[in-house]
C-alpha cells in the first residue's frame, strides 16, 4: 500500500527536502520508460537505482519548491516507483514533457535541472526523454525560421510591426495574448499609413498572406491569421477589384487563393466569385498550386468546381 503522507500527497506544497526524505529512506528505485498504467510491463525499457546512485538521482530530482499550482493533464512518463526496505511500493512519481515531476504534493513542480536529468536517463538506456527532447527542438528551430520567413516576406516598412508580431515575448498566456493584440493593431496601423491607397495596400496584404500557402507543415499561424483580419476588414468589392483590375503576381495569387478559400473569408462573404477572377485562380492552382491548394480547389472553396472552366 503506498503512504500517501510519504508520497507528499497530504495537500502540501512540493518541496526538494520532501523528496530527499522519501529517498532517504529507499533501497530501490525502478525507473520505467512508461506512464504508470503500463509501468509493469516487461516490454518496456527500464532501470533499477540502488545504494549510492540513489543519492545521484535524489540531486537530479531537485524541484522548484512550491510547485506550480497546476497539474497537467497528461499521463507523463517515465514512471518512477521507489521501494522501502522491505520491497514495498512506498510512492509512484511521473515525469511530465522531460521539465517536471508529478506526485509529490499537491500540485506539479518543475525540475531545477530537466536537462540534465534527461541525459542522465539516457546515459542508462532511456533514450527516450532525449529523443522527444531533440525533435522538440528541431520543431522549434523550424517554426523560428518559419516565422523568419513571414518576417522577411513582409511588405516594405513593416518588417519591425511583423516581428512583434511573430515573436510575442514570455511564456505567460495572458500576457502574451495583451502583447499579441497590441502588436497586431500596431501592425494594423502601420499598414495603412505606410500604404494610404487602398489598392496597393490590398495588394500587398495579398501577397504577403500567400506566404503559408507554401509552407510544408500547412495551416495558419497567428501571425498569419494576422494579415488575414487585415484583409477582412477591407471591403469585400474592394478586395477583389485590387486582384481583378491589374495582372496579379504568382504571391498575390497564392495570398487570393488562400484568403477566398478560408473559412473566415465564406463566412464574412460566401463562396462566389466573379468568373474571370475565379478562372485566373483555378488555372494558377492548377499550374504551380501545393496540394492543398488543390484539395481546396477540388472542393469547391471560392466556389471552385473539381475542373478548371
Amino acid at each position: 500500500m503506498i503512504d500517501e503522507e510519504a508520497m507528499g500527497m497530504s495537500g502540501d506544497a512540493p518541496t526538494t527536502a520532501g523528496l530527499w526524505d522519501v529517498l532517504d529512506r529507499a533501497t530501490r528505485v525502478v525507473i520505467v520508460e512508461g506512464p504508470p498504467a503500463m509501468a509493469d510491463s516487461p516490454d518496456l525499457a527500464r532501470i533499477v537505482v540502488t545504494g549510492a546512485e540513489i543519492a545521484g538521482l535524489a540531486q537530479l530530482l531537485a524541484i522548484v519548491d512550491g510547485g506550480t499550482g497546476d497539474r497537467c493533464r497528461c499521463t507523463g512518463w517515465p514512471t518512477i516507483t521507489v521501494h522501502g526496505a522491505s520491497g514495498e511500493q512506498i510512492t509512484r512519481w511521473t515525469l511530465h514533457h522531460q521539465s517536471g515531476l508529478r506526485g509529490l504534493g499537491d500540485c506539479d513542480a518543475d525540475l531545477q535541472d530537466g536537462p540534465a536529468l534527461t541525459e542522465w536517463l539516457a546515459e542508462r538506456g532511456l533514450t527516450r526523454s532525449r529523443d522527444v527532447q531533440a525533435e522538440l527542438a528541431a520543431q522549434e528551430a523550424e517554426a523560428d525560421r518559419r516565422r523568419m520567413r513571414w518576417v522577411r516576406a513582409a511588405p516594405l516598412g513593416l518588417s519591425e510591426a511583423a516581428a512583434a508580431v511573430a515573436h510575442p515575448p514570455g511564456r505567460d498566456h495572458a500576457a502574451w495574448s495583451r502583447h499579441l493584440e497590441g502588436a497586431k493593431d500596431r501592425l494594423a496601423a502601420l499598414t495603412r499609413s505606410r500604404y494610404p491607397v487602398r489598392t496597393e495596400r490590398i495588394r500587398a496584404l495579398l501577397a504577403w498572406a500567400g506566404i503559408p500557402s507554401r509552407e510544408s507543415a500547412g495551416g495558419l499561424m497567428w501571425y498569419d491569421i494576422a494579415v488575414q483580419q487585415q484583409l477582412l476588414s477591407e471591403d469585400r468589392d474592394s478586395v477583389i477589384a485590387a486582384i481583378s483590375t491589374q495582372p496579379p503576381s504568382p504571391g498575390q495569387l497564392d495570398g487570393a487563393a488562400e484568403l477566398f478559400g478560408s473559412l473566415a473569408w465564406t463566412k464574412a462573404h460566401g463562396k462566389k466569385l466573379p468568373k474571370p477572377l475565379k478562372k485566373i485562380l483555378i488555372r494558377h492552382v492548377q499550374a504551380v498550386g501545393t496540394d492543398a491548394m488543390k484539395f481546396r480547389m477540388r472542393h469547391g472553396y471560392y466556389g471552385a468546381k473539381r475542373s478548371a472552366p
